[in-house]
């Protein structure tokens, strides 16, 4: 007996000293690898400055109360990174890499083993090269930091990135990005022609050093799972100098056959034009409804709009006068709004989409404060290949109206998307789908009466739209991340990660796992849904 008490004493010491000296021992191990004294970017929770980069990174504060980085490393220079990557090795912990911190599932700065959240916002050079019509970005970069590089010099260019500007450049892009302009450009990562990766070892390799199956891989398929992605040399595209935006607000009451139309030929429009679709409660008590908002961008004037709806959406009842005055306001007939429209630049649509004008100061893109109201949420997604039967569209109808703010977000796919073959980049969701669907769920107090209420509605809602949705497998986008699919919990077989994998990238999953047993074999790089290496049986 005795001597058991000695042995658990013993353990109980050692993982005391463990505690103690592991945060020494990373630190001395940093500045042994290290001369340009890396080690002063390094935060530990007792840093002044830990608590307030920590709450910048975790934009679903759904989890501001779970496990916290042992260290947070904020390098300057890329180089700075190898040491880091050196000394977690060496010391077993593990990497977590955080370039915007929207992971939906807060994956970037949480795990449940000791860890480095390696944050790169400080990694932010943009560099355009406007001959050649291409831009370096370094990870660390918001998109709205990439937009307002690119609008503040040229009225004719724009990348086609994704709607909300606050997210980083290393994650939107490496997990595919589909923004407004993708049926005309395709998704964010079909418009990168190089990048800059550090390996598992340190080295930093471009597309010419990582060989052709690793560049293939980080286009899509999530990029922390092979490496450290440092920059993306990224194509720009070509706008003209008037775009056109609006919102036209429905009932969903009313308006199922509206909404079936635009599900059969939203894929089908000119790839100039993208009608996307919200839908959202509006109203309190008995006045409460479901609101259907049809938000579009088309890439030219207002002139070449208006007979483009007048032959296909007639209904949206959108006429030139609409698009130079302020909207209507009507409350006696709800929405309040029925239709709003701008003639503007493609910065100014980027702007409208975010909810801002589109006249706003360019300023408002570089925007970094902390929202003082926190708002949880979960996402998840579907694709679609059929139209969703009224039957669905009442299944959704009532589900809605049970809760406070859910929101259905669906987005069209077609044009140059349906050009691109499924297995050109790890993102797959290409001809055959008509649409994308975000699901999300929003809440304001997040105690755990409250928040396991809303996750409960969440997985409901999910689980009533499988018949509607594509089967074989039930796929979903990898920047929706959603962790009821599956978690690897520390075990990161192939067989288990295949259940989640074959969703995110159906096909690709398998070449995916055989690039990170080239790269990455003794799965450094991971995290709970990453990809692990391949294994045949």
């Amino acid at each position: 007996m005795m001597g058991s008490l000695q042995i658990l004493f013993v353990l109980l010491f050692s993982l005391v000293l463990i505690k103690c000296y592991s945060q020494e021992d990373f630190l001395e191990c940093l500045s042994k690898y290290s001369k340009s004294k890396v080690e002063q970017n390094v935060y530990t929770p007792n840093s002044p400055t830990y608590s307030s980069i920590l709450e910048y990174a975790q934009k679903n504060p759904r989890w501001v109360n779970s496990s916290h980085p042992n260290f947070i490393a904020s390098p300057r220079k890329e180089s700075d990174i190898k040491p880091v990557i050196l000394c977690a090795k060496k010391l077993g912990l593990q990497i977590k890499i955080k370039s915007g911190g929207h992971d939906y599932e807060g994956i970037s700065y949480r795990s449940k083993s000791p860890f480095v959240m390696l944050d790169l916002s400080n990694l932010n050079k943009i560099e355009i090269n406007w001959k050649k019509e291409t831009v370096w970005v370094q990870t660390g970069a918001t998109l709205g930091q990439l937009y307002y590089a690119i609008a503040n010099k040229s009225n004719v260019h724009g990348f086609p990135g994704g709607v909300c500007f606050s997210i980083g450049t290393g994650g939107i892009i490496s997990g595919g990005g589909i923004g407004t302009m993708m049926r005309k450009f395709g998704v964010a990562a079909d418009n990168v022609v190089d990048a800059r990766v550090m390996d598992v070892n340190g080295k930093i390799l471009d597309k010419k050093k990582m060989k052709e199956d690793l560049f293939w891989a980080i286009r899509g398929g999530g990029g922390a799972s092979f490496g450290v992605i440092l920059a993306w040399k990224l194509k720009l595209v070509r706008v003209p100098e008037k775009v056109t935006v609006f919102n036209v607000y429905k009932k969903l009451e009313g308006n199922q056959n509206l909404l079936q139309k635009w599900e059969n030929i939203a894929h089908q429009l000119t790839d100039k034009l993208l009608i996307r679709v919200i839908i959202q409660n509006d109203g309190t008590g008995k006045d409460k409804y479901i609101e259907v908002i049809f938000q579009a961008l088309f890439l030219g004037p207002v002139d070449e709009l208006i007979p483009l709806l007048k032959e296909k959406f007639p209904e949206f009842d959108l006429e030139k006068k609409d698009c130079f005055q302020e909207p209507v306001v009507d409350c006696s007939n709800r929405p309040c709004i029925k239709k709003e429209c701008r003639e503007t630049t493609w910065i100014g649509s980027v702007l409208f989409f975010y909810g801002r004008r589109t006249n706003e100061s360019l300023e408002v893109l570089l925007d970094k404060s902390i929202p003082t109201q926190k708002n949880y949420n979960k996402g998840t997604s579907d694709f679609v290949k059929t139209p969703i039967p009224k039957s669905g569209w009442k299944m959704v109808q009532r589900l809605f109206l049970e809760e406070e703010r859910p929101q259905m977000i669906l987005e069209p796919l077609g044009g140059k998307l349906d050009e691109i073959s499924e297995f050109e980049i790890p993102f797959p969701h290409r001809k055959g789908n008509l649409y994308n669907i975000q699901y999300l769920i929003n809440w304001g107090d997040n105690s755990e009466n409250v928040s396991s209420q809303k996750l409960a509605w969440m997985r409901k809602l999910y689980k009533d739209m499988e018949p509607y949705v594509a089967n074989s497998p039930r796929t979903a986008y990898l920047n929706y991340r959603d962790l009821d699919f599956g978690s690897s919990d520390e075990d990161y077989s192939y067989s288990k990660a295949k259940i989640w994998g074959e969703k995110y990238f159906n096909g690709n999953f398998k070449r995916l796992a055989k690039v990170k047993s080239k790269v990455d074999p003794n799965n450094f790089f991971r995290n709970e849904q990453s990809i692990p290496p391949y294994q045949s049986h």
